[in-house]
C-alpha cells in the first residue's frame, strides 16, 4: 500500500508569498546605497575644496547650484526607469533587468568612492542608469506575486515599501558616521558595499522564491522596434551633447547650464511618452479611460514629489545653517536627519497596510488618498514659514520643527507612494506593466526637475521657498478633491 504524503507547507513572508522577502531585501539594499549617498550629496557639493579631513574637501559649489544639481540628479534617477521599464517589458524580462541594474548601481558607488571629481560624476551617472533598470522592475515583480483583485495586494506593497524605508533609515546613520569619522569617500564606499550585498542576496534568494517570476519579456519587441528604440536613445544623447557644446561655444560652459539642458529634456519626455501611449493600437475604451485616470494621478504625484524630495536639499541646508541640532549636549550630524522620515515610515507603514486590509473595498479610493496626500505635503511646508521667519533674524530654530515636518510628510507619503505603485500595475494595459511603473517614477523626475528650476531662480530665501511650494501644493490639493468622482469613474472598476 502507498501512503499519501502531505504537501509541505508553502513558505510565506508575513502571510504573503515568500518571493516578497527576496524583493523586500533587494529593495532594502538598493535604497540603503541610494539614500546613504543622497544624504551626503548636497553637503559634499557645497563643502569647500580645501576642507580638512574628515570629512575632507568638497566641490565648493554655491547652495543654489548644488540644489539644482541635486534636483536634476534625482530627476535622472527617476527618468531612466522609463528606459528600464521598456527594456524589461520588451527585451529582457523583469528578473534580468533587476540583476543588471543592481550591478551597475554598485559600480557607480565604487566609482564615487574614488577621490576624484571625474569618477564622482561618472558614478552619479551609473547610479542613475542602474536605478532605471532596477527600480520599476523590482516593483513590477512584486505585482506579479498577486492576482489583480487579491485583497492582500495593497498590504503587500505597503510591506515592500517598509523595506525601502528600513534601508533609507539605516543608511544615513552609517554614512553620516563614516563621513564625520573618516571622510566623504569612505561613506560613499559603504553605499557600494550595501548594493553588492543586495545583488548577492537577490541572486541566491531568487532561485528559491521567485520561480517563474519575471523570466521572460511580457511583450517582446520586434527587431524593428528594437532598432527604433536604440535610435531614439542614441539621438537623445547626441542632442543633449550637441546642446551642451553649443552652449559652451557661445557662452562658456557652466554646470548650471547642463542642469537647464537636462531639465528641458526631462520635461519633454513624459509629454511625448503619454502621447505615444494613448495612440497605441488595440487599446480598448476601458484601457484608454484608465490611462487618462493615470495621467491625473501622475500630475498629482509630480506636485507631491516636487516638495517631498527637498528633504535632501532645502531642508538639509536649512538644518545645517539655521537649526539648533544639539539635543541633551549631543550635536546631531546633518545626514542623520534624513533617517527621521524612514523611521516614521517603518512605524506607520504596517499600520496603514493593516487599515487598508481591514477596510477592504470600504477603504478610500486611490484618487481620494492622493488628494489628502497633496493637502498633507502642502501643510508640511506652510508650517515651516514660522521657523523660517525666525531664522531670518539670525536665530537658530529648534530641530523639532523639522521632526514635525517629516511626520506630516510621512503620513502624506503613505497615502500616495505605495498606493500609486499598486494602482500603476492595475491600471496598466496588458504587457505594459513595467512601462507604467516607469511612468509612475517619471512623475518623481518631473516634480524634482520643476523644483530644481524654481529653487535655482528664487534663491535661498526660506520664507519665499516654503510659501511658494506650500501654496502650489495647496492649489493642487483643492483641484484633486474636486476631481475625485471623475477620476473614480475613469479608473473603470480599479479602486
Amino acid at each position: 500500500m502507498s501512503t499519501a504524503v502531505a504537501p509541505r507547507p508553502q513558505r510565506t513572508f508575513f502571510g504573503h508569498p515568500a518571493g516578497l522577502s527576496t524583493l523586500f531585501f533587494t529593495e532594502f539594499w538598493e535604497r540603503f546605497s541610494y539614500y546613504g549617498m543622497r544624504a551626503l550629496l548636497v553637503l559634499y557639493l557645497v563643502a569647500p575644496p580645501n576642507g580638512a579631513t574628515p570629512p575632507g574637501p568638497g566641490l565648493g559649489l554655491s547652495t543654489a547650484t548644488a540644489s539644482a544639481i541635486y534636483g536634476t540628479y534625482v530627476a535622472l534617477v527617476y527618468l531612466f526607469p522609463l528606459l528600464g521599464g521598456w527594456i524589461a517589458d520588451r527585451m529582457w524580462g523583469f528578473r534580468r533587468a533587476v540583476l543588471v541594474g543592481g550591478i551597475v548601481i554598485a559600480c557607480g558607488h565604487y566609482a564615487m568612492a574614488v577621490p576624484n571629481e571625474i569618477t564622482f560624476w561618472i558614478g552619479l551617472l551609473l547610479i542613475a542608469l542602474g536605478t532605471g533598470l532596477l527600480k520599476p522592475n523590482v516593483s513590477a515583480m512584486v505585482g506579479e506575486l498577486y492576482h489583480d483583485h487579491d485583497a492582500k495586494r495593497d498590504a503587500g506593497f505597503s510591506i515592500f515599501y517598509m523595506g525601502i524605508n528600513l534601508g533609507a533609515f539605516i543608511a544615513p546613520l552609517v554614512t553620516g558616521f563614516l563621513m564625520d569619522s573618516y571622510g566623504w569617500h569612505y561613506a560613499f564606499g559603504a553605499a557600494a558595499l550595501g548594493m553588492t550585498i543586495g545583488v548577492v542576496q537577490y541572486v541566491v534568494g531568487g532561485r528559491k522564491t521567485l520561480t517563474g517570476i519575471g523570466l521572460t519579456a511580457p511583450n517582446p519587441a520586434t527587431p524593428k522596434e528594437k532598432r527604433t528604440f536604440l535610435t531614439l536613445v542614441g539621438g537623445s544623447v547626441l542632442a543633449i551633447v550637441a546642446l551642451a557644446l553649443i552652449e559652451a561655444w557661445l557662452f562658456g560652459f557652466e554646470i548650471a547650464d547642463m542642469v537647464d539642458i537636462l531639465g528641458i529634456f526631462i520635461l519633454i519626455v513624459p509629454v511625448v511618452y503619454f502621447v505615444k501611449m494613448f495612440r497605441r493600437p488595440g487599446l480598448t475604451g476601458e484601457q484608454v479611460s484608465r490611462l487618462h485616470a493615470f495621467l491625473g494621478l501622475f500630475i498629482g504625484a509630480a506636485v507631491f514629489w516636487m516638495i517631498y524630495d527637498q528633504a535632501g536639499s532645502t531642508l538639509s541646508v536649512f538644518a545645517e545653517q539655521s537649526t539648533d541640532l544639539t539635543v541633551d549636549g549631543f550635536t546631531i550630524p546633518v545626514p542623520w536627519l534624513q533617517s527621521i522620515n524612514p523611521i516614521f515610515i517603518i512605524i506607520f507603514a504596517p499600520i496603514f497596510g493593516a487599515i487598508w486590509a481591514k477596510l477592504g473595498d470600504r477603504a478610500p479610493s486611490t484618487p481620494l488618498k492622493f488628494a489628502w496626500a497633496l493637502l498633507g505635503i502642502s501643510i508640511s511646508f506652510l508650517i515651516m514659514i514660522i521657523p523660517a521667519m525666525s531664522a531670518e533674524t539670525g536665530a537658530e530654530v529648534a530641530v523639532w520643527w523639522l521632526v514635525g515636518v517629516y511626520l506630516i510628510q510621512t503620513w502624506a507619503e503613505l497615502l500616495l507612494s505605495p498606493i500609486g505603485l499598486s494602482a500603476s500595475t492595475r491600471l496598466a494595459p496588458p504587457g505594459m506593466e513595467g512601462q507604467m511603473l516607469a511612468l509612475w517614477f517619471l512623475a518623481v523626475s518631473v516634480g524634482d526637475t520643476i523644483g530644481a528650476q524654481i529653487l535655482s531662480r528664487i534663491g535661498d530665501n526660506y520664507v519665499r521657498v516654503f510659501t511658494m511650494f506650500g501654496l502650489i501644493a495647496l492649489a493642487a490639493a483643492v483641484i484633486a478633491f474636486l476631481f475625485v468622482p471623475r477620476l473614480k469613474r475613469m479608473m473603470a472598476g480599479v479602486h
